[in-house]
């Protein structure tokens, strides 16, 4: 066996090892889909602030349970589309869907946005509303951090880009909802079709 034949099984032997430890089903489709959604629901979430009188929310207030709900529709219709798009390149690419690189993916993403989650909750019962934004952009980094061991790794640098903007938002709350727009909608976009390039380069 030459020594390019060897470089060649030890690189396919790294791909299927690959593979077989991440999942890499992930489309770029997702992300633009779900910055989109972010985009309109941020702007039917200023519509009706913009509509009800007033510039604050209260949480016995309808104002703030169509802007939950607005959140919800969100969140979604980016899982729904995101399992769509995923399962149908799964198809293509031969790959299985649900097998242990994806629970592991899932349990990776899962804790820290169920924990902040909660968190949130809470602090919102509190009656504390300044930091909302801030927390949903520090959780959903670090779950993307956390969930990047077991699929693309350049999906950390979303991560760190959400974190980065959830302190900002933090030390500046009076552009929070700006900030949500940035990392949620526009980040989401162009991470997207970031990824869109490197599928085509495939």
């Amino acid at each position: 066996m030459s020594e390019q034949d060897y470089l060649k099984d030890i690189s396919e032997i790294k791909n299927l090892m690959n593979k077989s430890s991440r999942f890499i089903s992930l489309s770029g489709w997702a992300g633009i889909f779900a910055g989109l959604y972010a985009l309109i629901g941020a702007a039917v979430a200023y519509y009706i602030v913009s509509n009800s009188g007033r510039d604050y929310l209260i949480l016995d207030g309808y104002v703030f349970q169509l802007i939950v709900l607005d959140l919800f529709l969100i969140a979604f219709l980016s899982v729904i589309t995101a399992i769509f798009i995923t399962t149908r390149r799964a198809k293509k690419d031969g790959v299985r869907m649900w097998d242990a690189s994806t629970k592991r993916l899932l349990w990776s993403f899962l804790v820290p946005m169920i924990a902040g989650g909660i968190y949130i909750l809470i602090i919102l019962n509190q009656q504390k509303y300044g930091q909302t934004g801030a927390l949903m952009l520090i959780f959903y980094g670090l779950a993307l951090i956390n969930a990047s061991k077991y699929t693309f790794s350049n999906i950390k640098y979303l991560g760190y880009t959400e974190i980065v903007l959830g302190l900002i938002c933090a030390f500046y709350p009076g552009y929070g909802f700006w900030l949500w727009v940035i990392g949620f909608g526009v980040m989401h976009i162009i991470y997207g079709s970031l990824m869109l390039v490197q599928e085509k380069k495939q």
